[in-house]
């Protein structure tokens, strides 16, 4: 099972100069293509005077996927999908990336505009540097106090985040645990207490 997902690990700026034109590489978080489109709209409103806004996003996991890209008015497929390369060839997803050209009065042609959007996208991914997120599930424990100890070194095992805890007449803990690790750790949360554990997951 498949329980995690890269995306970049902080926003970053890049510019870069071709035969008179500016190439401006924005990569933004983005945890919505709504997230995306608001980001693109602040970007365009900031470079207005640009020429061209051309962009790339990528949003959710591969079973939920929504990607967009759009040349903006450059000769088509020179932009748009060429930044959207760079950003699936490194597997990044909840990522915009936006490239504002500021036109310098000399044609690049298609070839020279692709690897000049190219280079842009490029170098603002690796300026961004990529992180990993784990993707977990919330479980709700409640033993017995005698199984406390055990229970956390299970836990500290399991790599299990520990979010609340609560102390009464029993041990109740909110913890947050790798999906594909979830179905072993309540198995063997199960026999370490001898069934005498209530596991929930709301």
């Amino acid at each position: 099972m498949e329980d995690f997902y890269y995306s970049i690990a902080r926003s970053a700026t890049v510019e870069i100069k071709v035969k008179g034109s500016r190439f401006i590489a924005e990569a933004k978080a983005a945890e919505s293509a709504e997230d995306a489109r608001e980001i693109l709209k602040s970007i365009r409103k900031k470079g207005h005077a640009a020429t061209h806004h051309c962009y790339a996003y990528r949003i959710g996991r591969a079973d939920k996927q929504e990607f967009k890209y759009s040349d903006d008015g450059e000769p088509s497929g020179t932009a748009g999908k060429p930044i959207y390369e760079c950003l699936s060839g490194r597997e990044l997803t909840n990522t915009i990336v936006v490239v504002t050209r500021y036109f310098g009065g000399t044609k690049l042609g298609t070839g020279g505009l692709a690897r000049a959007y190219v280079d842009a996208a490029k170098q603002a991914l690796e300026k961004a540097g990529k992180k990993t997120t784990f993707i977990t599930d919330p479980l709700n424990l409640q033993f017995d106090l005698k199984y406390y100890d055990q229970v956390v070194k299970l836990l500290s095992k399991f790599s299990a985040e520990q979010i609340k805890s609560d102390f009464s007449e029993m041990a109740q803990l909110k913890v947050a645990i790798r999906k594909s690790k979830t179905k072993e750790l309540i198995e063997t949360l199960t026999n370490l207490t001898n069934g005498q554990i209530k596991i929930s997951t709301k």
